[in-house]
């Protein structure tokens, strides 16, 4: 029970749990946590974030990708494409198990829900004003600053201060995880910032086959937007990254 594909599973698994968790106690009613805003939500998608990296690298994945669309900006950085499938099944797969996890724990809460657009929000995300192609921008320039800066971090000028010694133990993923704060607060507002096309349709997949009380459809018109986007960006990011030497 110690490989990368486990690790990237149970991270992954770990985010989206914890991550549709704190959007599930923000926005279903008789939860404690109800209409306590966005703050929340981005605070607790920045903890879900810590929390995943770190279960993938102790059981077996240091790269901690969590995420199909950092694992291509590695990809297209290193030139090596050869693990990427396998990376992908992991992650779709764990946010798929995350996200039942998630609505088995707040079963009770789904019936008392009004408004089928809401319970859909809780898995996936949503343009706030529907612009198909600048949704991709917005996606996609997410996801670049996400790869972008994630890059700089792992960077010799940054991970060794400039001197030869290496940040302490735990604090890249804290770093990475803060990163992913500021992206939602910043940028989040115009798409929900899914910046992960696996956080996006692994819940959406499971949103579709659970049988959820008055849950409505998945909006699968808009679904293309955070995997095209999200790819998009981190493919370009990527490139900068390699010819960067960072």
């Amino acid at each position: 029970m110690h490989s990368v594909w486990f690790g990237e599973f149970l991270g992954t698994l770990v985010l989206v749990l914890l991550g549709t968790g704190v959007n599930a106690g923000v926005t279903l009613r008789k939860s404690y946590a109800a209409d306590s805003g966005w703050i929340v939500i981005t605070a607790g998608w920045m903890l879900a974030v810590l929390c995943g990296v770190l279960v993938a690298q102790a059981f077996g994945s240091p790269g901690a990708n969590l995420n199909p669309a950092i694992t291509l900006a590695s990809a297209v950085t290193s030139g090596n494409f050869s693990q990427m499938a396998r990376f992908w099944s992991a992650q779709l797969l764990g946010a798929m198990a995350g996200a039942a996890l998630m609505a088995l724990h707040y079963a009770p809460h789904w019936a008392v829900t009004p408004g089928p657009v809401d319970k859909l929000g809780v898995f996936c995300t949503n343009a706030a004003v529907r612009s198909p192609a600048l949704n991709i921008v917005s996606e996609a320039l997410g996801t670049a600053v996400l790869v972008v800066v994630a890059g700089a971090i792992s960077s010799h000028g940054v991970s060794s201060n400039g001197a030869g010694s290496n940040l302490p133990g735990g604090m890249g993923p804290f770093l990475v995880a803060n990163l992913v704060w500021g992206i939602g607060l910043s940028l989040g507002g115009t798409t929900g910032y899914a910046i992960n096309p696996a956080r996006d349709l692994g819940p959406r997949l499971v949103h579709a086959l659970l049988p959820i009380p008055g849950k409505g459809g998945s909006n699968w018109r808009y679904a293309p937007i955070p995997i095209i986007g999200d790819l998009a960006g981190a493919a370009l990011a990527g490139l900068l990254l390699r010819y960067a030497h960072l």
